[in-house]
């Protein structure tokens, strides 16, 4: 009987725990209707999950009630399965966030598998994540995790930032300046870097920093009211902002041409543009990017004739490249030897 009357109550904590953590008040007589016992046992029970470590805390008011507060310390915690997969999940990729936390993912990761029920651990473990470093990134800086916990805080406070700023082009010798400003709105994560979106009190205008440059100075400067990104899309004004745009989130150079290549051949390379059969052995090709010279490189990167539709600035873009690649060529352009190919 001991036994028996300890694991039913073993079980009923557990099942007492789930229920404090999918609802923040829970009236005393329904968790009590919910579990099958009398709220005299229900008092009890939380009394047990205090001395675990649980700050579980009495509501006041007509049905009084108990709340799952956050505590001092990290209690043990309880997850169904499929909250246990995606935390499972969400781990094995955290190495490609930038974020500084692979070796403390990694040792989650393995505390976690070590308690996961065979079932799971069986889901988990056939999951095989082989992350690929954007090109560019390997070796690059990373942000600091404590840098981004610190830019958090400060768009939930609405608190301004200081911060000085490595530039790419700035020199060891240039001297010190003065910190910039900002007021913080947004933290993204984009292709394995940290971002800050905020807006600039002295330029009066929308600012994008990465977090791996930033060195923040305490404390932070005023509160401020916080303002609404243009078009009120986050993803979508950083993915403008990174295409040249200031406004919506398109290329700002955008043309059209047919290519001498079956679409089978072009639309694996064709990024975000749309590429469509025009013909046998053709494809029309419709691209953007942030110059006409950029849009023009990339569509020369086919090796094929290259036919303009349209603009005519794609055009004139064409005949600055011709140009260019004419004096690299020491003034001569070889003529062709054969027919092109891919």
């Amino acid at each position: 009987m001991p036994i028996a009357s300890s694991t039913a109550t073993s079980g009923r904590l557990l099942s007492l725990l789930s229920l404090l953590q999918v609802r923040r008040d829970w009236p005393g007589g329904l968790l009590a209707h919910r579990l099958g016992v009398s709220e005299r046992t229900v008092r009890r029970d939380v009394d047990r999950l205090r001395e675990l470590g649980y700050p579980v805390q009495a509501v006041k008011g007509p049905d009084g009630g108990y709340r799952l507060e956050a505590g001092s310390e990290l209690p043990p915690l309880l997850f169904d399965d499929e909250q246990a997969v995606a935390l499972a999940v969400a781990l094995r990729i955290a190495v490609g966030t930038g974020a500084g936390i692979e070796e403390a993912a990694a040792r989650a990761l393995a505390t976690l598998r070590q308690v996961l029920p065979s079932r799971l651990r069986r889901r988990v473990d056939a999951l095989e994540v082989t992350t690929v470093e954007a090109a560019g990134r390997r070796g690059g800086p990373q942000a600091d995790t404590d840098v981004l916990l610190a830019l958090s805080a400060a768009i939930r406070s609405a608190e301004e930032l200081r911060f000085d700023y490595r530039s790419p082009t700035q020199q060891d010798d240039a001297g010190p300046r003065p910190p910039r400003r900002v007021q913080p709105h947004h933290l993204v994560a984009r292709n394995g870097r940290w971002y800050l979106v905020g807006w600039d009190p002295e330029r009066t205008e929308w600012r994008i920093h990465r977090a791996d440059r930033m060195t923040l100075r305490v404390p932070n400067g005023p509160r401020f009211t916080p303002r609404q990104v243009p078009g009120g899309d986050v993803a979508a004004f950083v993915s403008a902002r990174f295409k040249g745009s200031e406004s919506t989130d398109a290329w700002p150079c955008r043309g059209e041409v047919i290519l001498g290549l079956p679409v089978a051949q072009v639309a694996p390379f064709a990024t975000d543009g749309l590429a469509e059969e025009s013909g046998p052995g053709r494809t029309r090709l419709v691209m953007g990017s942030w110059s006409w010279a950029a849009l023009a490189a990339t569509l020369a990167r086919f090796d094929t004739e290259i036919e303009v539709v349209g603009p005519d600035e794609l055009r004139d873009a064409f005949a600055v490249l011709a140009r260019r690649a004419q004096r690299a060529a020491g003034g001569a352009i070889a003529p062709a030897t054969g027919p092109s190919s891919r």
